[in-house]
């Protein structure tokens, strides 16, 4: 077994689920935002991404991908339904994210979610370098840095939670909260998206172990856990150049067309989770058609919602209702050749996303809760004219980097409703300036700032950072 000096963890690995007839994987870019955060940094960086391969049974053998060497971890049809659906999906997921969802619980789902984790702490310890560096990611395995410390002490480990972490009242109710927080305490350092998640983490830390416990640092087990908000980015320069590709110019213009050459296009692109705000987001659009505000001949809306967990039963009911929704909107305010609403629900490659991007005049991403939204910063990021507006939910992680967007109280229908107006509405001159202030943003703390903050932190070399916003 070759050895790396880093290794990356995720519960997915970042390639297609096929693979070629010539044997070669692709990078996939998953709705999620991992993959596409990441895959910059180990394009140049020699690692090995350790995750699960997407199909149940044995670990399929894979080629490494643009030098990455690709480990699979298996996940029998009982771990996949008890670990991924059950605890990480049903009883994390919905728990981070306000409990907009309730939250399940089930013995035989922590035993899946112990078994798992204990499955990539042993990946990890056999493929990690002497003294290398183990960077974990994400709520799917949150047990892993602590089993990986027993298994391998030489190592580096870090651990970055992509998601919400929710306030201590709501984390207490989990009946495994000790185990959790024991499991993160096990990395180096521990990172979140927003400050006030760091805050939570420690807050919780120092209620459940009474040990000294502040914003940016941890004392237990005679060992300093750092932690600290390190709000996560994308590829800005990336997307820019893709942005303005011939191509992708001439397939942006080419959609507008096929909408009719509207006066305005609302674009927002979602993973079908309840969590992204999709059914108050159709129902303020509709309204504001039902009051005449919008012309639909004059405006259209494109939905894209990614289907997501589809076994998990609340998304297939969320899936329904969505559908129901966008038939009655359609139904009841659209004309032949002309719907309110295009609703489509299958995935797009980088240059489709980036046409979608420069097409459309406004970008609502109005999550309930969301750790980052990197659909967001995508969205500033080809908008290389400055033109576009950004309409964004306040409860986004993107939202404390990006305060010159529209932002919203997604909860709110009348002030969702009059934000998405005063992006329709906007004045040319304010609206390039705020576009203009983002871009600046992300073109200082792209993805590549992002990863030398987290790893020179972690290796001793940087300090933790304050949380950014907008200079």
């Amino acid at each position: 077994m070759r050895q790396s000096s880093l290794v990356v963890m995720a519960n997915r690995l970042p390639i297609d689920d096929s693979v070629a007839p010539d044997g070669a994987c692709e990078w996939r870019r998953s709705p999620g935002g991992l993959v596409s955060a990441l895959h910059p940094l180990l394009k140049h960086t020699p690692a090995t991404w350790i995750g699960w391969a997407g199909g149940t049974g044995p670990a399929p053998a894979l080629p490494d991908v643009d030098g990455v060497r690709l480990h699979t971890v298996p996940l029998t049809p009982e771990d996949f339904r008890d670990h991924y659906e059950g605890f990480a999906n049903a009883t994390l997921w919905p728990l981070y994210h306000d409990a907009v969802e309730q939250p399940e619980h089930h013995r035989r789902w922590w035993e899946a979610y112990q078994r798992v984790n204990r499955r990539f702490a042993e990946a990890a310890a056999e493929v990690a370098e002497p003294g290398g560096v183990a960077w974990v990611q994400d709520y799917h395995l949150q047990l892993v840095p602590a089993l990986l410390r027993e298994l391998r002490p030489d190592l580096r480990i870090g651990f970055f939670l992509h998601v919400p972490f929710p306030p201590p009242e709501l984390f207490m109710q989990l009946p495994r909260r000790a185990e959790l927080l024991r499991g993160m305490l096990g990395a180096d350092l521990v990172g979140f998206q927003r400050a006030q998640a760091a805050h939570n983490f420690a807050q919780l830390v120092a209620k459940v172990f009474g040990v000294p416990a502040t914003d940016r640092q941890i004392e237990v087990d005679g060992r300093t856990v750092r932690v600290g908000a390190f709000p996560v980015s994308i590829d800005t320069a990336e997307m820019a150049a893709l942005a303005t590709r011939p191509d992708v110019v001439a397939r942006a213009d080419q959609l507008r067309k096929d909408l009719g050459d509207p006066e305005h296009v609302i674009l927002s692109v979602d993973r079908m989770d309840y969590t992204k705000g999709i059914e108050h987001r159709l129902k303020a659009y509709s309204e504001l058609i039902a009051s005449g505000h919008v012309k639909v001949r004059d405006t259209v809306m494109v939905q894209v919602a990614v289907p997501s967990r589809e076994r998990v039963g609340q998304y297939q009911i969320l899936r329904d209702r969505v559908e129901r929704e966008v038939g009655r909107i359609n139904g009841e305010f659209g004309r032949v050749g002309e719907p309110a609403i295009h609703y489509l629900t299958q995935p797009f490659d980088r240059a489709e996303l980036a046409a979608l991007y420069r097409m459309a005049d406004v970008m609502a991403v109005t999550p309930l809760r969301d750790g980052m939204n990197l659909v967001a910063k995508e969205y500033v990021a080809a908008r290389v004219d400055d033109s576009g507006a950004l309409l964004l939910s306040e409860f986004a992680g993107a939202a404390a980097e990006m305060p010159e967007a529209y932002l919203v109280n997604p909860h709110d229908l009348e002030g969702l409703k009059q934000g998405l107006l005063a992006a329709l509405q906007a004045d040319p001159a304010d609206a390039a300036a705020r576009m203009r202030a983002m871009r600046a943003h992300l073109h200082r703390y792209d993805i590549r700032s992002w990863v030398r903050s987290y790893l020179s932190t972690l290796d001793g070399t940087g300090s933790v950072p304050h949380e950014l916003t907008t200079d």
